[in-house]
């Protein structure tokens, strides 16, 4: 339980007698302030992590019982996906008074003491993907703090926000290899992420369903960058070469089509490919990219009111909500029509 000895909220006197070390120490490492030995560090962050500590700043020891901002934690800004997602959030949260901090982990050494630094200056929280661990989100959960999690598996106490993923994942498959495609090769790493894995899946039980071994994923990064790589790859394929990529992201699709077709590889004509949002550039490519598109800005709006919910207490049960994805054909896929399929 996330509480001091008295059964009340933890407070760093009670962080300092943990950790065996003075308040003035404690408060030099809580607030990044003065120098420290890394020892007494330890020790802080230790005792912060069993007491699931969360600082509070002056405004929760006045009157004002909310700050009237949200944490927004995400993995990562680059790609189109984060700025639509972000949109969403934001409209929503500035048409309600609110305002928005919003926390990068990619390449933070330390995330967690960030989050915990965060939870004290917000009225809850937003996570997104694998931006944080389970440790850290069951650590806020216990300390009270509002959470919500975008695309990842429903946590007790916490609401979730999801796009479907398998099942039209499973469609996409089942289409292609009714068009008479038989070595697809699954572009993205299953273990990074919740959608990935469920994207995989719907991938596998296509093939599952018609008696088929499931080829294994590329197991690689949701960039342009390995998009690119995984297209070289194909291209200096000196066995059996596959004859459809289905990506678990459209920037993997794009960069991937872009590298085939610079090398007079036909797309979709030699090799098919697929991607998975439908950003604004897989409409405008040609051939046009066939894509499951998925509400990310809806994602975000969402996100943004069933946080505000838990805050006000309009709500106390935690909700999980899936939104519907679709399908949408385009020339990329070659199976000969272009449309939206619900």
């Amino acid at each position: 339980m996330a509480s001091g000895p008295t059964g009340r909220p933890a407070t760093i006197y009670d962080v300092a007698a943990r950790a065996k070390l003075s308040i003035a120490t404690v408060s030099r490492v809580l607030q990044g302030t003065g120098p420290v030995s890394e020892k007494a560090r330890t020790r802080v962050d230790q005792a912060a992590r069993e007491l699931n500590y969360v600082p509070l700043r002056a405004a929760r020891s006045l009157a004002v019982q909310r700050h009237e901002a949200h944490g927004l934690v995400l993995p990562d800004l680059a790609g189109p996906f984060y700025g639509d997602l972000l949109m969403g959030y934001e409209r929503w949260a500035g048409e309600h008074g609110q305002s928005v901090i919003i926390t990068v982990t990619h390449g933070n050494p330390d995330p967690r003491r960030t989050v915990r630094d965060l939870a004290g200056r917000v009225d809850g929280i937003v996570v997104h993907g694998n931006a944080l661990d389970q440790p850290t989100i069951q650590g806020l959960r216990k300390a009270d703090v509002p959470i919500v999690l975008i695309a990842r598996p429903p946590v007790t106490g916490c609401d979730s926000i999801r796009s479907e993923s398998a099942a039209s994942a499973e469609q996409l498959t089942t289409r292609l290899l009714d068009h008479g495609r038989t070595h697809l090769l699954f572009v993205g790493d299953p273990a990074s992420s919740y959608d990935v894995s469920e994207r995989y899946a719907g991938f596998a039980k296509a093939h599952e369903a018609r008696g088929l071994q499931v080829p294994k994923p590329e197991r690689v990064p949701l960039t342009e960058e390995a998009g690119r790589e995984v297209a070289e790859k194909v291209l200096q394929a000196t066995t059996r070469r596959p004859d459809g990529l289905v990506c678990a992201n459209d920037e993997l699709a794009l960069a991937a089509v872009a590298a085939l077709k610079a090398n007079d590889v036909a797309v979709p004509g030699q090799i098919v490919v697929t991607g998975w949002d439908d950003v604004m550039a897989a409409r405008y490519v040609s051939p046009g990219l066939t894509t499951v598109r998925q509400p990310m800005t809806e994602l975000g709006r969402l996100a943004a009111q069933r946080l505000h919910e838990r805050v006000t207490g309009e709500r106390t049960r935690a909700r999980n909500d899936v939104l519907a994805t679709q399908l949408v054909l385009r020339d990329s896929c070659g199976t000969g029509d272009a449309a939206v399929t619900e």
